[in-house]
């Protein structure tokens, strides 16, 4: 199991996030065999499915610690729901506590990962904090 942290152009969305927490990475899977687990805006939501990765594009942190069950436990509860632009731009821009409707990618992962205020998480803190469980 491990993170996949999206580090290619991308579109418009992925250069602002880019921008906003001054990273190279704007997206975040979890991968689990040749499945990966997140919330994507060009997917519409929540949602599992095959990526061929390039690796160019992409930079992966192996997740020993993790528990599978947990992420796919989250995917069961979770496949269908949208994209969480508020979500994103009250937690993440105005730094605002709530509850909205909608999942963005890093809060998704890291509530998959079972952290606590999942919804702190950028894809670089989330990288970050993945890697520091390894070293």
């Amino acid at each position: 199991m491990k993170l996949a942290l999206y580090k290619g152009k991308g579109q418009v969305g992925n250069a602002l996030i880019r921008w906003w927490t001054r990273s190279p990475y704007s997206h975040c899977e979890i991968v689990i065999g040749d499945l990966s687990h997140s919330s994507s805006l060009m997917d519409g939501g929540v949602r599992a499915k095959q990526i061929e990765f390039n690796t160019e594009h992409w930079d992966f942190v192996e997740l020993p610690w993790a528990e599978p069950h947990r992420v796919e436990s989250l995917m069961r509860d979770t496949r269908g729901e949208p994209y969480g632009w508020l979500d994103l731009l009250w937690r993440q821009v105005l730094n605002r506590p709530g509850d909205s409707r909608g999942w963005f990618c890093s809060e998704w992962c890291a509530a998959a990962l079972g952290l606590p205020n999942p919804q702190q998480y950028s894809p670089v803190t989330l990288g970050e904090y993945c890697k520091s469980r390894i070293k």
